[in-house]
């Protein structure tokens, strides 16, 4: 995975630049949010408008990050196509992760 980081401030917008975000690639992702945790993002938006595939192995990354960032964080997910949303959707985490139809709107609302 080679994702594109764009970091302006608060929030940190990550854009996946892949159409499948897998068990090959769920590593990678953790590290990368980890490391901007870490690096003292409070904020961060995950762009998948890429991303056509997303299986819980990602899932868990995702996760693993959240639980890292606390409670006083947040990990919010634009752009997500139909069958990547409705991965959130049915396992419930839309209901941890905040979801927006664009990147735009993910940092209007961390703004707010």
């Amino acid at each position: 995975m080679h994702p594109e980081e764009e970091i302006n401030g608060d929030p940190a917008i990550l854009r996946i630049q892949a159409p499948r975000l897998d068990a090959s690639k769920a590593s990678a992702l953790r590290e990368v949010l980890v490391d901007l945790i870490e690096g003292g993002q409070q904020s961060i938006v995950l762009d998948l408008e890429m991303v056509e595939f997303m299986d819980s192995a990602a899932l868990s990354a995702l996760i693993t990050a959240v639980k890292k960032l606390g409670p006083l964080g947040t990990i919010s997910i634009a752009s997500a196509r139909f069958p990547v949303a409705r991965l959130f959707s049915i396992t419930k985490m839309d209901r941890v992760f905040p979801i927006t139809a664009t990147v735009d709107e993910a940092v209007q609302r961390l703004a707010a």
